[in-house]
């Protein structure tokens, strides 16, 4: 083929890429430069048609939401890129730097704060309502920047949509109790105690209430030591788990399914006979219902039912939360039909499906992400009752690590760049021996010279869990962040369970692990490609024992050919020649087999 004509006609492909796209300006700034400014995403119309959840934001992204706020325009780069080692404890606190850390959350609690509302009147126009939310956020936004910076305090990734804080105001403003939904294995960190004075600052006579759900993850023990705490604070506290009340309507829906089976009659007609031939026994039945029913009232005095009084430990089912919230508020009503019950909570705490199993059908989308629910609903429970829900908000709290807000659910665990801190801080948390029954695996040992009782780092768990689960990388090792999604999930979930405890009590005591059941199981015992797997790094003690005391070879190795009589290898590793040079060793020799080289030195390409 000859040279391609550089004057023939252009390809077609490319004049129609050209017709469509060569003609569209490209955006620039007024320096000329292509540096990315706040010109093309400003503005109080374009926040509020695109209203999405912000927590978390890089560098570049906080500067232009902040010039979008202030009104003012700049220009800014992305910074570097740090590598750290996967190795013993990244991402995590030491003892004393965790004491020192509590020590300066204790001075600094009262600065942390919600954004206000600022004040208006009728006269205020919408502009100038506009104007001074926006500087009254940016200030907010200021003083938790540098507290942050001046005191290095590490915050969770609060809300930084103004929008969504509007919802939060308005909520509080219609609502006679505002309900702060909190997980039970952690409530410290979702209470916001700024939340509950700025509900006292907008009607003093509104009133404040703790609900926490998931509490079927705790004991009997453990739900009253928060009751006890609570008490102590002076706040109203409920237990309640959505999800188990979710799993007792499901099973009764099934249980009316089933009745309408003419078989199911069938039974019951049967069952009716028999029930008829047992009256010698009636008496005694009806003795012990009454007994039944003598305790059952018993426990329902026990319930809280007016404000003063205390809180119980109690589990409490749906119809008795229902009760628990008409009878709880006895001040003046927003609107006087009804009581209205404001939800707040973080994401990924039950705020949505606690609402959902109150309604008995899914009135309310659920999500662990932020930003679900955009805008505040307001349905009613039963005539005298009305639910405000809030969109989830991640409110400023204070936190040691961003591996604390992984564990708790905050950050969601679809979007970590970063696995190693959390795993790390999950393995310190969760005893060896319960990781190993719960997921029938054996991670590695500790090597010889370390802490034969320190936990596990993120390499050896990831590393026995990607191994057992057949999550494998492209170059054939098990592939860790995979497996780390599956293992933080399983910790969010509750499958790997850990409850914090009040500050008043110890955690050892508070929480506490089952014993090892199961046989250890040595590592030799394994098989070896599950042995290489465990371990990336090889360097243990026996192996370079086992390689320094190995036989080096005394032989050459030449295309195949091992076996040259007139030739020897010596100590220096250097060839000597043999007694007779000139004679031809390769004569009368039958030649070796050819093997694949890839076979003979296939134990350097263990892995």
């Amino acid at each position: 083929m000859g040279k391609k004509n550089k004057g023939a006609a252009p390809n077609l492909g490319r004049q129609l890429i050209k017709d469509r796209f060569g003609h569209t300006p490209r955006r620039k700034v007024d320096n000329d430069t292509m540096l990315h400014t706040t010109e093309l995403q400003d503005g109080y119309d374009w926040g509020r048609l695109n209203l999405s959840s912000v927590t978390e934001e890089s560098s570049f992204q906080a500067f232009l939401r902040t010039a979008e706020l202030a009104g003012t325009e700049f220009q800014a780069e992305k910074l570097n890129i740090t590598f750290v080692n996967p190795k013993q404890r990244v991402g995590l606190l030491s003892k004393t730097q965790e004491q020192r850390m509590h020590q300066k959350h204790d001075e600094h609690r009262d600065q942390l704060k919600i954004p206000r509302r600022p004040k208006w009147t009728k006269e205020t126009s919408a502009d100038e309502l506009e104007r001074a939310e926006n500087e009254a956020f940016l200030d907010w936004r200021r003083d938790l920047a540098l507290l942050q910076e001046d005191e290095e305090i590490l915050m969770t990734p609060y809300e930084k949509n103004l929008e969504f804080w509007r919802q939060l105001w308005r909520v509080v403003e219609r609502s006679d109790v505002v309900v702060q939904i909190v997980d039970a294995r952690n409530p410290l960190l979702f209470r916001s105690i700024d939340l509950e004075r700025y509900v006292k600052e907008v009607e003093p006579s509104k009133m404040n209430m703790i609900l926490v759900n998931k509490s079927d993850l705790l004991t009997a023990e453990q739900r009253r030591h928060w009751a006890e705490y609570f008490d102590s604070e002076g706040i109203r506290t409920a237990f309640y788990s959505a999800t188990l009340v979710e799993e007792e309507l499901k099973q009764e829906a099934e249980a009316a399914r089933q009745e309408s089976f003419p078989e199911v009659r069938e039974l019951r007609k049967a069952a009716e006979e028999i029930h008829q031939s047992l009256d010698k026994v009636e008496g005694t039945l009806n003795a012990i219902e009454e007994k039944l029913k003598v305790n059952k009232e018993g426990e329902h005095d026990q319930l809280p039912r007016m404000p003063e009084d205390k809180n119980s430990p109690r589990l409490l089912s749906r119809l008795e939360l229902i009760e628990f919230l008409r009878h709880i508020y006895n001040g003046p009503r927003h609107t006087e039909q009804h009581v209205t019950i404001g939800m707040v909570g973080y994401p990924n705490v039950g705020k949505s499906s606690t609402i959902n199993s109150l309604m008995t059908v899914k009135k309310v989308s659920v999500s662990a992400t932020p930003g679900k629910t955009k805008r505040f609903q307001t349905l009613f429970l039963d005539q005298d009752i009305l639910l405000c829900d809030c969109p989830g908000l991640v409110m400023p709290s204070f936190v040691l690590t961003k591996a604390d807000m992984l564990l708790n659910g905050i950050l969601p665990i679809d979007q970590m760049r970063d696995h190693v801190p959390a795993v790390n801080l999950l393995c310190e948390r969760i005893p060896r021996h319960v990781l190993e029954y719960k997921y029938g695996i054996v991670i590695a040992k500790p090597l010889e010279g370390e802490d034969m009782e320190r936990p596990p780092h993120s390499e050896e768990l990831l590393l026995a869990y990607g191994y057992n689960r057949g999550f494998m990388t492209s170059n054939g090792q098990p592939d860790q962040a995979r497996s780390a999604r599956y293992v933080l999930k399983d910790y969010v979930n509750g499958r790997l369970l850990y409850a914090m405890g009040p500050p008043s009590l110890p955690q050892a005591e508070y929480h506490t692990f089952p014993e090892r059941q199961r046989k250890v199981i040595e590592e030799s015992q394994l098989p070896s490609q599950q042995q290489r797997a465990m371990r990336i790094d090889k360097s243990t003690s026996k192996e370079l024992d086992k390689q320094f005391f190995s036989d080096k070879p005394t032989h050459a190795h030449v295309k195949g050919r091992t076996n040259f009589p007139n030739v020897r290898l010596a100590n220096d590793g250097s060839l000597v020649a043999g007694n007779d040079p000139a004679a031809k060793p390769w004569r009368h020799v039958k030649k070796e087999r050819r093997e694949k080289l890839r076979k003979k030195f296939s134990h350097l390409d263990e892995h």
